[in-house]
């Protein structure tokens, strides 16, 4: 990748209990994968906004929290839906990231140069 493109302001959206349509081992596989891949080869995104059955990637128990820890760690903003952390009861299970509202989720969206959605 080349540097222009390194410096694109990139938001990813996870809305997905892993990542694609598939059986939920499958979904969780690919999603570690690609978020290592990231990690890997220094594509990091701005931000990585979470919502609907997305918010229970940021959660205890998810199978790609260490590597979401180390993402916001290389200074990935990881921004979560509030409300969708409360019609899934999962508020007090959160172990990475800012809780935010809609309204953060679309400030992200716009000022994102391009937004991918897993």
């Amino acid at each position: 990748m080349n540097e222009v493109e390194n410096n694109k302001s990139l938001l990813i959206q996870i809305i997905h209990d892993g990542m694609g349509v598939a059986d939920a081992e499958l979904q969780h596989v690919l999603l570690r994968k690609y978020l290592l891949l990231l990690l890997e080869n220094n594509t990091l995104p701005e931000a990585i906004c979470f919502y609907t059955s997305g918010v229970k990637m940021v959660v205890e128990g998810s199978p790609v929290l260490d590597v979401l820890q180390s993402l916001e760690a290389r200074g990935v903003r990881l921004i979560i839906c509030k409300t969708c952390l409360d019609h899934y009861g999962l508020m007090e299970k959160v172990r990475v990231g800012i809780i935010g509202g809609m309204g953060d989720i679309i400030a992200a969206q716009w000022l994102a140069d391009k937004v991918i959605t897993l």
